[in-house]
């Protein structure tokens, strides 16, 4: 083994800046790396047409032909021809800061991380996720320092640890085929958080992410159920669960109704496939709808009930981010008031990551 890091890059367009992110890796990060670049429903050579012809003999191209629009599948072939002791996953249109990889390596070796969370990066600007605690150093505690509310597997993964828990990819997602997946890292790998350095950037300049366009709610909540499925999950102990379950709502299941056209948007059959994954959350957690605010709770409800028009389901859905209004703040048990994943914690944690 000649490196430790395998990089692998997944581009199904040449029309994406697949040349600028091999740059990045390739001119600031090659130390101890080995790149690839799945050409993924595409020709090999319109992908290699389009890198910098200095950078074309230090890349590995890989093809696959699977005729679906889905991430997880060029990004698991590229990590099943990994040979080094890390992988690490790179949007085409996403950039690595010069150094990034060797902070990571590393925040490994100093605390024994199967896995590292980068600090990541929206078009220069630090993304404050996950609000984990902001004086800790080491290994991260999943449920403490809240590590589900960072969604995307950016940074290194041990290939021991993927090879032990049997994580992967959900395969054939559209969006979040990524949750699952480093969902089951965080609660069954040893995790650091990078919390300085340098780290990943997200690119905003792609066009046809196939994540951006609106979907039926059924393809959109796939991964919610492979992740409510999952043996793993279903043996994690009743607060793990209330950790994720209430990321899933928070992010995912209000984020979705904020995040479609408007009302006339949602037919019956999207309001049925919301309210079956909404409540197969909560049904998973125990608890989890006392810590939330009484302004999610009527979220909830809306969702929930067939009474509840969807433009008053939405109207309710943009009240509770009205961050510091009494509803967003106090719990539906003000007894929960100061558990770790209600209001009042989660938005201070949230704050003291900035």
């Amino acid at each position: 083994m000649s490196h430790r890091v395998d990089v692998v890059i997944a581009c199904h367009s040449p029309a994406r800046p697949v040349g600028r992110a091999v740059a990045s890796v390739l001119e600031g990060n090659s130390e101890d790396v080995s790149l690839t670049v799945v050409c993924h429903n595409v020709n090999v050579n319109k992908i290699r047409d389009v890198i910098g012809e200095r950078h074309r003999d230090d890349v590995t191209f890989l093809h696959l032909e699977d005729g679906i629009r889905s991430a997880s599948g060029p990004f698991e072939h590229g990590m099943a021809h990994a040979t080094g002791e890390f992988v690490s996953i790179l949007g085409s249109d996403d950039t690595l800061q010069p150094g990034a990889v060797r902070a990571w390596l590393d925040l490994a070796d100093s605390t024994g991380a199967e896995v590292v969370i980068t600090r990541l990066l929206l078009e220069g600007t630090t993304v404050h996720t996950p609000p984990a605690r902001p004086l800790h150093r080491g290994l991260a505690d999943p449920v403490k320092d809240r590590l589900s509310y960072r969604s995307a597997p950016l940074g290194l993964v041990s290939r021991a640890a993927r090879k032990r828990t049997g994580a992967q990819l959900v395969a054939g997602a559209q969006v979040g085929g990524d949750v699952p997946y480093v969902t089951q890292l965080w609660f069954e790998a040893a995790t650091a958080v990078q919390r300085s350095g340098p780290g990943y950037n997200i690119g905003e300049s792609a066009t046809d992410r196939v994540t951006y366009s609106p979907r039926p709610i059924v393809d959109e909540f796939s991964f919610i159920h492979a992740l409510l499925d999952a043996e793993w999950y279903q043996k994690l102990a009743t607060p793990e669960r209330v950790a994720i379950a209430a990321k899933l709502l928070r992010i995912h299941i209000f984020g979705v109704v904020i995040n479609r056209p408007g009302p006339q948007w949602w037919t019956d059959e999207q309001r049925i496939a919301l309210a079956v994954a909404a409540g197969r959350i909560i049904d998973s957690s125990p608890g989890v709808l006392d810590r939330l605010s009484i302004a999610d709770n009527r979220v909830v409800t809306a969702i929930r009930s067939r009474q509840v028009s969807a433009a008053d389901m939405i109207a309710k859905a943009h009240a509770r981010r009205r961050h510091g209004a009494p509803l967003t703040l106090i719990p539906a048990n003000p007894l929960m008031m100061f558990a770790r994943e209600a209001p009042l914690r989660f938005m201070a944690g949230s704050l003291l990551t900035r």
